[in-house]
């Protein structure tokens, strides 16, 4: 997280709202549609953008007791937002780090690691037989997507039984799906396949694979915890279909000035938008430093996206510069695209689905690099 104080009001160029009722009613909804699994929230990369420290006791006060983080400093900064909350548990998703020191980092902030590899296992074991008490942890079993986990169940077998499953304190198995927002891939059954394997090698061991798109899967394979993330933020877990989840952030920005440009003249750097006829043009205070996708802008050969204006859409033209971007504002009344007036990138109009997708992204993308320039406002 920057270590910049959040900018007044009067000193930003645009105010990112965050909801936090409809983050908890998020997972709310989640939690009743895997029950009796129970479920967590992945809260990381800042809470997918939008803190953390506002993020995580919201999702405590609407239930949650698991934790997902990617990294350590997140979940020393999830267990630091929960204090003095008790049984709350903190799983960190890429294991032990190297380097780390586990009595410090691990131990002392009662952080779980999902262990992927036996090195990471020995590791782990060499260090908890000298504890008196240490937190458990999880291992991860890689059903197809190569990335991180023991590669086969029988290495992880051979692992445990190695060290020995109590003295690990291990308390959960899990995978990750990889192509779970594409409900007919056959990817999808191949991996439930192979964990339900992994869970009958370790009978009683609590299992989670479903992530956001997992928990709308057909098959259902919530097994004893689902984990989601993007949709808790308002993201579609089910996409080509309505969105299920309810809005969670919004972001206006300031237009900075206006001006009337002639056919034939062109919009940002590189010349890449040209105008077809006379064209009011608005310039907006936020640009890919700030978050928005550096191709969100139209180009001459192909439409960008939209902001929304006094109700109205308006196209975004030209390339996104560091700290501007442009909006066609022709066909708007004068006095609504006027200076000092705000222009909506997210709102109930236009979600993070769409800015990704008309932005050549994707709205993991755009909530997870919302700047730190704007004025950030939490309601609920």
């Amino acid at each position: 997280m920057s270590t910049s104080p959040d900018p007044s009001l009067s000193q930003s160029s645009g105010v990112l709202t965050i909801d936090l009722t409809a983050l908890a009613e998020n997972w709310r909804a989640l939690a009743r549609r895997a029950a009796p699994a129970q479920c967590a929230a992945a809260v990381k990369a800042d809470a997918y953008g939008i803190g953390i420290e506002a993020a995580a006791p919201a999702l405590h006060a609407a239930g949650c007791r698991h934790f997902f983080v990617a990294q350590l400093n997140e979940g020393t900064r999830v267990r630091a937002a929960l204090a003095p909350r008790p049984q709350v548990r903190i799983y960190v998703l890429n294991g032990l780090q190297a380097g780390a020191d586990l009595q410090d980092d691990y131990y002392a902030h009662g952080l779980a690691p999902v262990i992927g590899s036996e090195e990471e296992l020995a590791r782990w074991a060499a260090s908890s037989a000298r504890q008196i008490s240490s937190p458990p942890c999880a291992v991860h079993i890689d059903t197809g997507m190569n990335r991180l986990g023991f590669a086969s169940l029988g290495a992880l077998k051979s692992a445990i039984d190695r060290y020995g499953r109590d003295t690990l304190g291990i308390d959960l198995l899990m995978s990750h799906f990889v192509s779970s927002e594409e409900p007919d891939n056959p990817l999808n059954a191949l991996q439930i396949a192979r964990f339900d394997e992994a869970r009958a090698a370790f009978h009683g061991l609590p299992a989670s694979l479903a992530n956001s798109s997992g928990a709308f899967l057909k098959e259902r394979p919530f097994f004893d915890l689902i984990r989601p993330g993007y949709a808790l933020y308002g993201g579609n877990p089910t996409p080509g279909a309505p969105n299920p989840m309810k809005r969670v952030v919004s972001l206006e920005i300031a237009i900075q000035q206006v001006r009337w440009i002639e056919p034939g003249e062109s919009v940002g750097y590189n010349a890449q938008w040209t105008a077809k006829r006379r064209t009011r043009l608005a310039t907006l205070l936020a640009g890919y430093a700030d978050g928005l996708p550096r191709g969100a802008g139209a180009t001459d050969g192909r439409p960008g996206a939209d902001v929304v204006i006094a109700g109205r859409r308006c196209p975004l033209v030209g390339r996104m510069s560091m700290d501007l971007c442009v909006a066609d504002v022709t066909d708007m009344p004068e006095d609504a695209a006027r200076p000092g007036a705000s222009a909506q990138l997210l709102g109930d109009e236009i979600g993070i689905d769409e800015l990704g997708a008309r932005s050549g992204a994707i709205g993991y993308h755009v909530l997870t690099s919302l700047g730190q320039r704007y004025h950030r406002r939490y309601v609920g």
